[in-house]
């Protein structure tokens, strides 16, 4: 078996740095879209990010519908309007008022639409590492969308995710076959500016939760133990290091 090369050079500190900031000033773009077209170059730079995400069995089940035609956009609308009428009506009082007052799209507006996808028969039935958990294939598609979030932000460019739309009707508009998931439907483009913060904690939709309240240890709702009392004060110091490296 041949031995795999190993990388050369490290991280710096900078580079690092930069990295953080990405992540923490990424925003799901809704309404800040400019009417400006997308290099593509920048595009292209964007889309290898996406494809060199991790995957189960190295299989690379993703594909990346672009979709810039306004016809077939105005038809992804509609359905998102349908869809999102019918959620509207699964809040009630000052919620649903409230999710009606947002935004939750930039179909339109955005320079790009991007359709991700999950084939579930590329490499085979049988796919190295999916052979006891059969979403993994999906997971990793997940992986292809968060790189492309990241470059898409490391490029100045805001990005937005539509789930609020009926799976059967946005395959019968993108001819997407029975074997490959529609797995995210995304908006990408310049914008006017990003939010400080998340527009739905920043609405009241819902807060931030505290990190220090999601790690559990050696199980679920597994307390602290005197091995872990370190990392659970390391957590309460760092508090603020998501604003500070935005």
């Amino acid at each position: 078996m041949i031995e795999p090369e190993k990388q050369q050079g490290e991280i710096t500190e900078q580079e690092r740095e930069a990295f953080y900031r990405v992540v923490f000033s990424r925003r799901d773009v809704r309404g800040q879209f400019l009417p400006e077209p997308v290099d593509d170059e920048v595009l292209s730079r964007i889309l290898y990010a996406a494809h060199y995400a991790p995957s189960v069995g190295f299989m690379q089940p993703w594909n990346f519908i672009l979709i810039r035609s306004r016809k077939v956009r105005e038809k992804i609308h509609a359905a998102f309007t349908k869809a999102d009428n019918e959620a509207a009506e699964m809040f009630s009082g000052e919620r649903q008022e409230l999710y009606r007052k947002l935004k939750l799209e930039g179909i339109l507006e955005s320079a790009v639409n991007i359709c991700v996808t999950c084939d579930t028969s590329r490499s085979g039935s049988v796919v190295l590492g999916r052979t006891h958990i059969d979403t993994m294939d999906s997971y990793s598609s997940v992986c292809a969308i968060q790189n492309l979030w990241l470059a898409a932000r490391a490029e100045g460019l805001g990005l937005g995710w539509v789930s609020i739309i009926d799976e059967v009707e946005l395959r019968k508009i993108l001819n997407i076959p029975e074997h490959v998931i529609p797995v995210g439907y995304l908006c990408l483009g310049k914008v006017s500016h990003f939010w400080q913060k998340p527009e739905l904690e920043s609405v009241g939709w819902l807060p931030r939760i505290e990190l220090e309240q999601l790690v559990n240890f050696e199980r679920w709702s597994g307390s602290a133990g005197e091995e872990h009392v370190s990392l659970v004060q390391q957590l309460q110091k760092d508090a603020n290091f998501p604003k500070k490296s935005q």
